[in-house]
């Protein structure tokens, strides 16, 4: 099965979201989170139902510590058409199907995939299958198996180990005499309290939410968990893909057991008993009003001592401001959250982004570039070939466009690609 370049991120960030917990510390025995996973079927993007073994787990983990994400991506096969015994692909169908029919013996359990073409008795016997089963502890029926759900505490005693984020309706704010309605979005740290950042916007909508926490990474620090409810803003794969490649587990559901969002809850609480009764009504301005919430939030709320910690949220931040992972470059965070979208380079070397024209490289005429943009902000856009950046997209003045002479040669290109990582790397080592 093909998948597009699209698709391949899909799956890649459904595996990262099954090592996450390992690679920011999130479980205390790694060795029985791998045999908890291992034991469940997943149902993966584009491939259906699957269960995989722990060596798998082990094998995305290094993927991920060497590629980032471009690591986590299916690849083709290289070895397709050669006889295998029980190749890991064939492991993960065999456990899938064991647990699609938990009732079958292992000899029904291998008649039935043989009949539907799973298996080639040719080249997989059923004493192969039967020892793999029993290594598995899975040569017995399943029916009467349970998985038993293990319950964890919910509790974080780092800076920056998990935010809880969320939305609450504000105040209504007057506009050429109509109101219109606010809404504040926020994220909390956990261990703190500590409102990262927080927001009122007219719109309830992605661009909303991410503009806040962008700004949250920026000012705060880099979270190694944020969790979420399940709202559409929330699911956006651009914002999973950007967290992932700051290694941010964004997780809906815990691991071990559903959370309770009462942190960021009681703080919206605090905002309605404490903050809006200070606004002088009606409000006129949106910049006013989170001016004065801002002010508000830094003088009253970080500042106050919370009864839980014993001291104010700012004092317990600062306390454990060494454990915080820095953004040391805030443009490369916003440039992970940029809108990418298609496009076939023109024959006048353009590109057209919101109706409007963009030069781009010469040497990019009639190939397809991916295009990385702000759409409330066309003043640059990013341009990116094969996934490396290959310049930027410059606003066409139509008559200088029209004299360009135009020249198709490979270095009009940059060859300088950095990611995320590379590029603090290069910023924190000087070079």
């Amino acid at each position: 099965m093909a998948l597009t370049e699209e698709q391949k991120m899909e799956v890649a960030l459904f595996r990262f979201g099954l090592i996450a917990p390992l690679l920011n510390n999130q479980v205390d025995n790694p060795k029985v989170y791998l045999e908890k996973v291992s034991a469940l079927v997943y149902d993966v993007p584009y491939y259906g139902r699957k269960e995989f073994c722990d060596k798998t787990f082990r094998r995305w983990l290094l993927d991920y510590r060497k590629d980032n994400l471009e690591g986590l991506k299916p690849q083709n096969r290289k070895d397709k058409g050669q006889s295998r015994v029980i190749s890991e692909d064939l492991a993960e169908k065999i456990i899938a199907f064991r647990h699609e029919n938990p009732g079958l013996s292992v000899m029904l359990l291998y008649d039935q995939m043989a009949k539907e073409g799973l298996i080639l008795r040719s080249e997989v016997s059923y004493h192969s299958v039967y020892r793999f089963l029993k290594k598995k502890n899975l040569a017995k029926p399943l029916a009467d198996k349970v998985v038993v759900k293990d319950r964890k505490r919910f509790a974080y005693d780092e800076v920056n180990r998990m935010w809880q984020g969320d939305m609450m309706t504000g105040p209504y704010v007057i506009v050429n005499g109509k109101k219109k309605p606010t809404y504040l979005f926020a994220f909390i740290d956990d261990c703190s309290r500590l409102v990262t950042f927080a927001q009122f916007s007219f719109e309830q909508n992605f661009d909303a939410m991410k503009k806040v926490y962008i700004e949250a990474v920026i000012r705060r620090g880099i979270p190694k968990i944020v969790y979420l409810d399940n709202g559409k803003v929330y699911r956006s794969q651009l914002f999973h893909w950007a967290c992932a490649q700051m290694g941010t587990t964004v997780s809906h559901t815990e691991p071990f057991d559903a959370p309770s969002k009462g942190k960021i809850e009681r703080i919206f609480r605090t905002v309605r008993e404490r903050f809006l009764p200070l606004l002088s009504y009606p409000v006129t301005s949106l910049d006013e009003l989170n001016r004065a919430f801002g002010k508000w939030l830094e003088e009253d709320y970080h500042r106050r001592v919370h009864s839980s910690l014993g001291m104010s949220p700012l004092d317990k931040y600062l306390s454990l401001v060494n454990q915080v992972k820095f953004a040391r470059e805030p443009d490369l965070v916003r440039e992970l959250f940029l809108k990418r979208e298609s496009r076939r380079v023109h024959n006048d070397a353009t590109v057209s982004i919101g109706g409007r024209l963009f030069e781009v490289p010469p040497a990019l005429i009639g190939q397809k570039v991916e295009v990385r943009f702000e759409p409330n902000d066309l003043s640059k856009i990013l341009i990116y070939a094969n996934d490396k950046f290959v310049g930027k997209g410059l606003p066409v003045q139509l008559a200088d466009n029209a004299r360009m002479k135009r020249n198709r040669s490979e270095n009009d290109i940059s060859p300088q690609v950095l990611s995320f990582h590379e590029a603090l790397l290069k910023k924190e080592s000087g070079k």
